[in-house]
C-alpha cells in the first residue's frame, strides 16, 4: 500500500488530505471520503486503508482547515460539554456549495496523478457528510458512478440544495444506511427519504439498520455494532464492484 499526505489547493486555501491505494496493478477507481463532524483521525485512516486494500484510490480530506483544525486530540482540552459544543461549531461551518468547491480541488488533484484512474469516481459520507457524498454524485452527474451516505444527517430538508432533492440530479447509484435509533436523522425523515426515492423511481436504497444506533460503522465508538459494520462494508464493496469496474 502506498500513503501519503498532501496538501491540495482548493478556492480558499489547502485542504491537508489522506491519500491510500494500492502498490499494484493501477490505476485505481478514485473513491472521495468525506469525514464526519470528530475530524480527520486514525480511525478514519484505517477506513481508508480498508477500502484502498480492495483496490481503490482513496482520498480523506480535512475538511475544517478553514479553520485551522485538523484533528480535534490536537486542540486545548475542554469539558466533555465544551467540547462537544466546539465540535458542533466546527461542523456547522461547513455547507454544500463549500465542500463541493472541496470536492472539485480533490478531483482535479485525481485527475493529474497517474496513480488515480480517469474514470468512474465514487463518494462516500458518515454523519455529516452524507449529505455531500450525495451533493457531489449530483454536481458531477457524469463522473460519480455511486454515492453512499451511512448514517446521514440533512438528508430532507426544505433547502433547494436538500440531498433527497439532489438525488435526482445524479446519475449514479445511490445507496443511504441508516441507523434505526438515530437522534440526527429519525425514523420519520428515514421513511421521509425513502419514499421520496422510490417516488422518483431513483436508482437508489435506503436501508434501515434495525437494532442499531447512529455511529455503528466505527470501532472506536461505544455504539460499533460488528455485525452491522461488515454488513455495510458489504453493501459498500458490492455497489463499488457493480458501478466502478
Amino acid at each position: 500500500m502506498i500513503e501519503q499526505t498532501v496538501d491540495i489547493a482548493t478556492k480558499a486555501g489547502a485542504s491537508t488530505t489522506f491519500i491510500v491505494h494500492p502498490e499494484r496493478n493501477g490505476p485505481h477507481p478514485v473513491v472521495l471520503f468525506f469525514m464526519d463532524a470528530p475530524a480527520i483521525r486514525e480511525e478514519l485512516r484505517d477506513m481508508a486503508r480498508r477500502i484502498a486494500s480492495v483496490g481503490y484510490y482513496v482520498m480523506l480530506p480535512n475538511l475544517y482547515y478553514r479553520r485551522g483544525v485538523m484533528e480535534l486530540k490536537d486542540l486545548p482540552p475542554l469539558p466533555e460539554a465544551e467540547a462537544r459544543e466546539r465540535m458542533f461549531d466546527l461542523m456547522n461551518s461547513l455547507t454544500i456549495p463549500l465542500v463541493m468547491d472541496d470536492g472539485d480541488a480533490l478531483l482535479d488533484f485525481a485527475d493529474r496523478d497517474p496513480a488515480a484512474g480517469a474514470g468512474p469516481i465514487a463518494t462516500l459520507g458518515y454523519c455529516m457528510s452524507g449529505q455531500y457524498a450525495i451533493n457531489f454524485a449530483a454536481r458531477w452527474p457524469e463522473r460519480v458512478a455511486a454515492a453512499a451516505s451511512i448514517y446521514g444527517v440533512r438528508l430532507v430538508t426544505d433547502e433547494a440544495d436538500s440531498p433527497h432533492l439532489a438525488a435526482v440530479k445524479a446519475q449514479g447509484e445511490l445507496y443511504f444506511a441508516c441507523a434505526e435509533h438515530d437522534t440526527w436523522a429519525p425514523l420519520e425523515t428515514v421513511e421521509a427519504l425513502d419514499q421520496s426515492v422510490k417516488a422518483r423511481n431513483l436508482n437508489a436504497e435506503v436501508e434501515l439498520y434495525a437494532g442499531v444506533h447512529h455511529g455503528f460503522a466505527f470501532p472506536q465508538r461505544a455504539v460499533y455494532d460488528k455485525p452491522a459494520a461488515e454488513r455495510h462494508w458489504e453493501r459498500l464493496f458490492a455497489l463499488w464492484e457493480r458501478t466502478l469496474s
